[in-house]
């Protein structure tokens, strides 16, 4: 059976659908001259686009302060979003992203389905050889602003399927390459998805409200230099 996943819909809306972003309380709507601005249903909000340059522009620049950071800090995987159902989040993710969609047995064991992994392209045919990445690392995230959060934020954080740009489905060499290297440090191998891996990143801070150091939101300006058609997405978490 071939599925749609949720990331595929996701990248979509980089460049169909609009950002979330505040109104202002006299009800001015910053936008482009050409973009399309509809009100949701969310009280003082609406519809925008916003291009990666101005997003990344969004981020605060901060030193990063890595002091006191331990993984387990951030409680993952947890039961997902359907706590009766065996799979947790790293399973939830994986389904959700088949191109394939696999069976699903007893104690949420997959078996057959595919995948396509986006930071490298390939084809991946067993679950097994899946990680499911946090899209902004767990150092990363610490070092971003974290250091501050309580438990109950952190655990948000590592479990996040209200966005489905926080959690990929990757291989594990891929992941592995990446670590908690920042976009400064390290892009995805597959040149054809950098844009969208910067939007991402991008979204993801926005999101969750971190900061950037200097190194990264360089690399982030010189990305969107060359993405210049690249749209970012994101809801902030309150």
């Amino acid at each position: 059976m071939i599925t749609k996943t949720m990331r595929g819909l996701a990248v979509a809306a980089l460049t169909a659908l609009p950002l979330l972003v505040p109104l202002p309380s006299a009800h001015a709507v910053d936008v482009t001259a050409d973009a399309p601005v509809s009100l949701v249903s969310a009280p003082g909000v609406v519809r925008a686009p916003l291009p990666l340059s101005a997003a990344v522009a969004r981020m605060p620049v901060a030193v990063e302060q890595r002091e006191g950071y331990k993984r387990d800090l951030y409680k993952h995987w947890n039961k997902g979003l359907k706590a009766t159902d065996g799979c947790d989040t790293r399973r939830e993710v994986i389904l959700s992203e088949a191109v394939e969609a696999p069976q699903i047995s007893a104690g949420c064991k997959l078996t057959g389905g595919s995948w396509t992994s986006l930071y490298d392209g390939a084809t991946v045919t067993d679950a097994g050889g899946l990680d499911v990445d946090h899209m902004v690392p767990l150092a990363e995230l610490h070092d971003s602003g974290g250091y501050a959060w309580d438990a109950d934020r952190r655990e948000a954080y590592a479990n996040d399927q209200g966005s489905p740009l926080t959690l990929i489905a990757v291989t594990a060499k891929s992941n592995r390459s990446k670590s908690d290297k920042d976009p400064a440090q390290w892009l995805p191998p597959a040149e054809d998805y950098r844009c969208q891996y910067a939007a991402e990143w991008t979204a993801t801070k926005l999101r969750w409200g971190l900061a950037a150091d200097e190194a990264e939101r360089d690399a982030l300006l010189a990305l969107a230099g060359d993405c210049p058609t690249t749209t970012v997405v994101y809801e902030p978490v309150p």
